[in-house]
């Protein structure tokens, strides 16, 4: 277990991993609880991107791995790789139906029992208040195209913090606010589904700064010594060539895809790049709401983001030739160095923030082997060299906290529907039986070496 993957830039050994850091998985509620239409949930962006028919595979997350009912089964999956930690989101539309107004008590009900659950299992449960699934109606009131959302996003909060914050220490507001914005509002790829390039960006990203600056103010006006961050995507950025469209494209995507969501939390700026773009809706004492003193901070690392100049797209980028050696299911380079260059990256310009690794992980196309088992070598592979990443930056004095596997389940991908699995555990989608992968068993046992169990 602790020999050298052949690509890895440092040692895999499970000696250097901090006893009391951070190991497990995330996954989001859409992606996983089905259960819908059941107990009361209302209606999301989600839903109504599915109804229009935007799922490439035709599928829906109505019943996705049933979660809802199947979280006891869920969480000794967890118990049996010797995890410590889980970072799961409520859904907003579960709790808060409409997103504002009356409270959902059932959806509230089925919280208490997962965390309940997680907790008898010696599993820290790290709730994020929002992954992707903003109620259908508050969409309809323009969603993160306005300011309309900070408040019941507030609201929100304080509904969450006061019902599970005897029990739940670690709270993040937002996941993946750079994502939400480009691929929702600026581009067509996700739910809302809107083509408002540049300017819908920009908008989408300020809006989640301000929600989230409330939300944590929310939480710790009832929790005063609760864990507060947030989760975004983070890469680095680099031009296809040194062209001076390409460098500037690569700047631009920067600005969108880190610093807009990182500048305005950690410093309570606007980028100089975009900041002559954003000043039409930045309003007076925004940035000062935007700001907080976060306590960690979720990062989620994929692979870099190769940029070269593309008229017509937002920012005039699009994706240059990354030059990798390997891709996943996706499409996407498998680059475990990135991960080191960006935690190393947000160490200099961000005073060295206790961060976590909240997300990590690939899609592949798996098979079930004749003697039952998935021997998902690549993704087994791909953690291995992304978790000695992790260590290497470590060595060099990045503060870092924790590595979430994404994701714990097979689940549904977004647009993508059933059809890409990113899970370290099988779901069958038939009879929902789940599989654990290689990939889950060789981290179970790293995890418990690292532990000390």
């Amino acid at each position: 277990m602790s020999a050298l993957p052949a690509s890895a830039a440092a040692p895999l050994d499970a000696k250097l991993f901090p006893k009391d850091f951070l190991w497990g998985a995330s996954t989001s509620a859409y992606q996983i609880e089905g259960a819908l239409d059941v107990d009361g949930r209302g209606k999301d962006i989600w839903d109504t991107y599915t109804e229009q028919g935007r799922i490439t595979d035709g599928s829906s997350a109505k019943v996705a791995c049933d979660h809802y009912h199947r979280y006891k089964e869920d969480v000794a999956l967890m118990k049996a790789a010797g995890f410590n930690a889980y970072r799961f989101s409520l859904a907003w539309p579960r709790i808060v139906p409409a997103g504002t107004g009356a409270v959902n008590p059932k959806g509230l009900d089925f919280y208490d029992r997962l965390i309940d659950e997680l907790l008898a299992a010696g599993i820290k449960p790290m709730a994020c208040l929002y992954h992707w699934d903003l109620p259908q109606p508050l969409e309809d009131k323009g969603g993160w195209q306005g300011r309309e959302v900070t408040g019941p996003f507030g609201d929100y909060a304080t509904i969450c913090a006061k019902r599970f914050g005897d029990r739940v220490d670690t709270w993040m507001m937002l996941n993946e606010p750079n994502v939400v914005a480009i691929f929702g509002y600026g581009l067509t790829d996700h739910a809302p589904g809107h083509n408002l390039g540049e300017i819908g960006i920009l908008k989408a990203l300020h809006h989640q700064n301000l929600a989230q600056g409330t939300g944590l103010r929310a939480i710790r006006s009832v929790l005063p010594k609760a864990t507060l961050g947030t989760v975004t995507n983070v890469s680095p950025c680099r031009p296809e060539s040194q062209k001076p469209e390409d460098v500037r494209a690569a700047l631009l995507w920067d600005a969108a895809w880190n610093r807009v969501t990182l500048d305005g939390l950690l410093r309570g700026q606007l980028p100089d790049i975009v900041a002559e773009q954003m000043r039409p809706f930045v309003h007076a004492g925004d940035l000062e709401l935007a700001k907080f003193p976060v306590d960690l901070l979720g990062l989620n690392y994929y692979g870099r983001n190769t940029m070269k100049h593309e008229p017509g797209r937002p920012f005039n980028a699009g994706w240059g030739d990354p030059k990798a050696e390997r891709y996943t299911g996706m499409g996407w380079p498998v680059q475990p160095d990135g991960l080191y260059d960006i935690l190393m990256e947000l160490k200099t310009l961000y005073g060295n923030p206790a961060m976590y690794v909240a997300e990590n992980g690939a899609a592949y196309d798996d098979v079930v082997s004749p003697d039952g088992a998935v021997h998902d070598a690549d993704r087994t592979l791909f953690i291995q060299e992304h978790v000695a990443q992790v260590a290497r930056a470590l060595k060099d004095g990045v503060n870092m906290k924790g590595y979430l596997a994404w994701s714990l389940l097979d689940n549904f991908e977004w647009a993508f529907g059933l059809s890409k699995r990113f899970g370290i555990v099988r779901v069958d989608y038939d009879t929902l039986k789940r599989t654990p992968k290689d990939s889950y068993k060789w981290f179970a046992s790293f995890i418990k070496q690292a532990r000390g169990i």
